[in-house]
């Protein structure tokens, strides 16, 4: 079952139709601070050739790690997203891509997780390194 966005840490209800995530199709199925689960569909995130885009597989990655780096910052401290290293190892054409972060660095400042999404038959598409920067202030926006 799809975990409310609105549940995690200071989501804002205001911007919750802008959301990048939302639009993609993405549920959060799991959040705690050891990992956070997402699935997303491919129908509707495919390149020009059928695949699923490599800047999907980069979205739900950021989306887990950003989520899991939130759960283990906030509220002191307001998590951005400083650096995302993605492999991409073989392609989705159907179905869903599940992501599933996980800590390897949590310190005052920074973050860093792995993110490994497979597809419906646990193959895995891609793997992926999000590092979060914590900042002392949430950055304004308009």
């Amino acid at each position: 079952m799809p975990i409310d966005p609105a549940s995690l840490p200071e989501m804002q209800p205001e911007h919750a139709a802008e959301q990048l995530a939302t639009r993609m199709g993405i549920e959060i199925l799991k959040a705690d601070l050891d990992e956070v689960v997402a699935r997303m569909p491919v129908e509707g995130n495919r390149q020009p050739y059928g695949l699923l885009h490599g800047g999907a597989n980069a979205v739900l990655a950021e989306t887990v790690g950003s989520t899991l780096s939130a759960l283990h910052s906030m509220p002191e401290r307001f998590p951005v997203g400083l650096e995302l290293a993605c492999t991409h190892h073989r392609s989705a054409t159907s179905g869903f891509v599940t992501g599933t972060a996980r800590p390897l660095h949590v310190g005052r400042s920074t973050s860093t997780s792995e993110i490994v999404l497979v597809d419906d038959d646990g193959r895995r598409v891609c793997t992926a390194k999000l590092t979060c920067l914590h900042r002392d202030t949430r950055p304004h926006v308009s």
